[in-house]
């Protein structure tokens, strides 16, 4: 049996339907019923029962269904290990991420592993108050996070996902019972000290004005982990805006996430040093380009 009649085989045991199954391998029709026809009278026996209703798997069938799927499979990856390998894409790719912001993006992640099995993507967490630090002592070899991220030997490459704002303020503050608040509404509020940072990396989350013009105190207790900034918000020592996904993987007692309506929205982007370009970083950045030209599919995340 061909590796092309097999999948066609292994198809129709998923579709059980010959339309589908032609259009899904972008073929003819005849030629699924030719390549089946053709099994049964190698194996001696039906694999299919057809009806003019609906088609359906013998037991010989299933089971020469589960038999080939490992061994599809496995020549599959095994090719694609070969390929990834020819063109220098293997090894280990450490990515660096602030929290949970992995959840944003995991369709890149598998589509990664899934055109490079040559190659490993591993998750390490880092921080915002040290967002280049592990990139320039070579923790890492790229990062995501909210543009602008500029540097002499940094390279800001293509968007990952956007979102919007919330801010993040401990339950029971006048401004959590709101639906959504505006920027001018955060006038009168002390805000994380951001520390020594890229001041418009914190500008670009955190504005320095309202629209009118009103400074944003940015003089409250300093936090290096958001895990921290969180608890100095629940002891309400301060509030901070955060990227509108903490809403969804940063919840916390005596926390609360309320949308910040007017902020204009985040671009969080795929980020590295110019000493760690190479194969592994550029294969990165093309699936982070193929995700934003739709050339698979991934959740919005506006």
């Amino acid at each position: 049996m061909e590796l092309r009649d097999i999948e066609i085989f292994l198809t129709l045991a998923d579709e059980l339907h010959f339309g589908r199954t032609a259009e899904r391998l972008h073929i003819s029709q005849a030629r699924v019923s030719q390549a089946i026809n053709a099994q049964e009278q190698a194996i001696g026996a039906r694999l299919f029962t057809r009806s003019s209703r609906r088609v359906e798997l013998t037991p010989i069938g299933a089971e020469l269904r589960d038999d080939l799927r490992i061994g599809y499979r496995a020549i599959l990856d095994g090719v694609a290990k070969a390929r990834s390998a020819a063109v220098g894409i293997c090894g280990e790719l450490r990515l660096g991420v602030m929290g949970n912001d992995s959840a944003m993006f995991l369709e890149h992640i598998a589509e990664f592993r899934k055109r490079y099995p040559g190659a490993d993507l591993v998750i390490h967490e880092i921080h915002f108050s040290d967002l280049l630090g592990p990139l320039r002592r070579g923790e890492i070899d790229a990062l995501i996070a909210w543009r602008p991220v500029t540097g002499p030997d940094i390279v800001e490459g293509p968007t990952v996902f956007s979102t919007g704002r919330v801010l993040a303020v401990w339950a029971g503050h006048p401004l959590s019972q709101k639906d959504s608040v505006s920027l001018e509404d955060l006038g009168d509020e002390v805000f994380v000290d951001p520390g020594p940072l890229d001041g418009r990396w914190i500008d670009a989350m955190i504005p320095p004005r309202t629209p009118r013009g009103r400074p944003l105190r940015r003089r409250g207790p300093r936090a290096t982990t958001f895990h921290e900034l969180l608890t100095l918000i629940a002891e309400r020592r301060c509030v901070c805006v955060a990227g509108s996904q903490a809403a969804y993987y940063a919840a916390m007692p005596g926390v609360a996430f309320v949308p910040v309506r007017d902020a204009a929205p985040l671009q969080w982007a795929l980020v590295w040093s110019t000493a760690a370009e190479g194969p592994l970083v550029d294969a990165s950045a093309e699936v982070c380009r193929d995700a934003a030209e739709g050339e698979f599919e991934t959740i919005p995340t506006d």
